[in-house]
């Protein structure tokens, strides 16, 4: 159970053209929400947005959901993180997560094999990085320092620059188990992906039972605040529909495992299935109601209000409102999850 219940903001990637929601982070900050997250696939960066809503907010946490590991090297990551969280006074979160071979092999051009065994050597190298306790090195096959082979003349550098923190809470994007798993051995926190509050201890209950103390739970929420049930249900089942369908291949697609994990097995296969055959809207039809309730914030007000106990009594800690650019609304929703 969670006892404060934090509140934050979820601006994802662009779609299709540039999109400036400074206002939208200039209220989220007067209003007290905790953080403000980016995100990246294969279009805009998460890095120089949050880096733009940095520069005009003086309060609000600046998270990465997520930076993709396979997009920079490690000490590149660790640069980007030491430099925006100077600048920002130490208001970074910085979020990485390995993405999907789709992307990490057709976009970045990397392998993507061995995820855990990647994810656990890139957060020690940012580690060692941001601690200046010796210049970096790493023994693991994905990230070697220095680099064996080439000229020769490559040797353990220390950053020049004396880092805010040495320490910069490290959060890690996860959907399967074994992933949660190490978020909970080696993070300061996990971002999941279409939580389903009330499944939280069950599907995940084991993978984070041994995460320390302030481990931070921060759910991306898609959020629709409408009288009408019907629109609000048809707009969080199209994120829902394309990650089912779209985000990955046929043949591996982690969004559509989670989906089964959730109970929704077979209707994530038709799911799939209408949406790769170009069949786009019945896709989105094919999403069960259920699923997209339970795994968003819908309807009324009130309703939402009503619905938080389930989000109280599971393991998350912030909410990431998704879909919400409006002061008014950001208020409502603002009061209702502190209620």
């Amino acid at each position: 159970m969670t006892d404060d219940l934090k509140i934050g903001l979820t601006l994802g990637y662009w779609q299709k053209h540039a999109e400036d929601l400074t206002d939208t982070v200039l209220a989220a900050e007067r209003l007290g929400y905790h953080a403000v997250f980016t995100a990246e696939t294969y279009g805009s960066d998460a890095w120089t947005p949050l880096t733009w809503y940095g520069a005009r907010t003086s309060r609000i946490k600046l998270g990465t959901a997520v930076s993709q590991l396979s997009a920079r090297t490690p000490t590149a990551t660790a640069m980007h993180a030491l430099t925006l969280d100077a600048l920002s006074g130490g208001r970074l979160l910085l979020g990485v997560g390995v993405s999907g071979p789709q992307v990490v092999e057709g976009w970045c051009g990397q392998p993507f094999g061995r995820p855990l065994a990647r994810t656990r050597e890139y957060v020690d190298i940012m580690r060692q990085v941001w601690a200046r306790e010796a210049p970096v090195t790493s023994t693991g096959p994905h990230y070697p320092l220095p680099f064996p082979g080439g000229t020769g003349l490559g040797k353990p550098l220390k950053s020049i620059v004396h880092p805010l923190r040495a320490q910069i809470p490290v959060y890690i994007g996860a959907e399967g188990p074994k992933n949660v798993a190490l978020a909970a051995e080696i993070a300061d926190g996990w971002v999941p992906f279409f939580l389903d509050p009330a499944m939280v201890e069950s599907i995940y209950g084991e993978a984070i039972a041994g995460r320390r103390p302030g481990f931070e739970i921060a759910a991306p929420v898609t959020t629709v605040v409408t009288d009408d049930m019907a629109l609000a249900l048809q707009i969080a089942k199209l994120p829902l529909a394309l990650y089912i369908g779209g985000m990955g291949a046929r043949e591996r697609n982690f969004h559509l495992d989670l989906i089964g994990r959730l109970g929704y097995a077979e209707e994530a296969q038709r799911v799939q299935e209408l949406f790769l055959a170009g069949r786009r809207a019945e896709a989105v039809n094919a999403v069960p109601d259920e699923l997209a309730d339970n795994t968003s914030l819908l309807g009324p007000i009130q309703r939402i209000k009503e619905r938080m106990s389930l989000w109280r009594d599971s393991p998350i800690t912030t909410l990431l409102i998704g879909g919400v650019r409006d002061e008014p609304t950001l208020r409502l929703l603002a009061d209702a999850i502190r209620a």
